[in-house]
């Protein structure tokens, strides 16, 4: 944590950033309003941001990643639909914050990010904060959590060409998948529904993300 922070200020940039960016939109899932209310954003981006850190646009955490603006991350969040028994895998750490955020309504979080920098930071910061039902790997997220685990949700915080093959493996009958999908630039973000092994897409906005690396992602440039 950074020590003399101006919290009151950071107090009232969050409660805004909840009124008028999540509310004043189509975020009207209480749960996620009140998580995101809550989680120090300003913790998740590096010091020289942390004064931007609730404005509604993304923000530079090194390693070419970016944390995604919180409109973006409460719709993700509200999207897939979770409740406390949900075991939940999320594709590319990043800076944290959506783990952060997903912990807080789930049964617990499997975290993959193939930048192994990135997926010590967040470990530290989500350590810091009490987030005890959260676990990490690094490696290809693009082909699932290792071994064969199955999840009730899956949300990928990167983009891909197309939905991974092997996330879809991983995913229960039922379960959700949220993804921006596309090729480059503007992608589409979509939520997938299983049905009998395969997914039904739906189209909620355009969006977008960096490029997920990785053997089912984007190649190595």
């Amino acid at each position: 944590m950074h020590s003399q922070k101006p919290q009151n200020r950071f107090a009232k940039a969050r409660e805004r950033m909840v009124r008028i960016d999540l509310q004043g939109r189509d975020i009207a899932d209480p749960d996620v309003l009140r998580v995101m209310g809550e989680i120090p954003r300003e913790e998740f981006v590096p010091e020289v941001y942390q004064l931007q850190a609730y404005s509604d646009g993304p923000l530079p955490i090194g390693m070419g990643q970016t944390i995604s603006q919180p409109y973006i991350v409460a719709l993700m969040t509200q999207e897939l639909e979770v409740d406390s028994e949900c075991e939940v895998l999320e594709v590319g750490t990043g800076s944290g914050y959506q783990a952060a955020v997903l912990c807080k309504l789930v049964k617990k979080v499997y975290t993959i990010e193939r930048v192994g920098e990135l997926s010590e930071s967040a470990q530290k910061v989500l350590n810091e904060l009490g987030a005890a039902n959260v676990e990490f790997c690094v490696g290809d997220g693009s082909c699932g959590w290792p071994g064969d685990k199955v999840f009730d949700r899956i949300i990928v915080t990167a983009a891909v060409p197309s939905i991974p093959e092997p996330l879809v493996k991983q995913l229960v009958e039922g379960g959700l998948i949220v993804a921006p999908v596309g090729l480059s630039g503007v992608q589409r973000l979509v939520t997938c529904e299983k049905r009998a092994g395969r997914v039904a897409e739906r189209v909620i906005c355009d969006v977008r993300f960096v490029k997920l690396l990785g053997e089912y992602g984007f190649e190595e440039p």
